[in-house]
């Protein structure tokens, strides 16, 4: 069984016991977070929302809080002298998937 669940503007699929990163949620921790199910799918059969499914959640646990790679943004022109260099670290929240119900 899998879910297709939405946090932070995108999109993921998750299959109970995934550890997946998403967008930065303001969350200790161990502590447990609900998202939306907009698909699952059991055995082949596949149930999808309009938009999200009712009565369907996906049930996550905050295992860490981090910052992912360091991304460096350089930019120049050329025969003009002008050079900017600034680096730029994207937070994240890894979750783990406990169960879809």
């Amino acid at each position: 069984m899998f879910a297709i669940i939405q946090t932070g503007g995108k999109q993921y699929k998750v299959s109970v016991g995934d550890t997946v990163k998403v967008e930065k949620l303001e969350l200790e921790v161990g502590s447990k977070v609900n998202f939306e199910v907009l698909l699952t799918s059991d055995n082949g059969k596949i149930v999808a929302g309009n938009p999200v499914l009712k009565n369907v959640t996906c049930v996550a646990e905050v295992v860490a809080q981090g910052k992912g790679d360091k991304i460096v943004v350089y930019k120049y022109k050329p025969k003009k002298n002008y050079r900017r260099k600034q680096g730029h670290r994207q937070p994240f929240t890894q979750v783990k998937i406990v169960e879809i119900k």
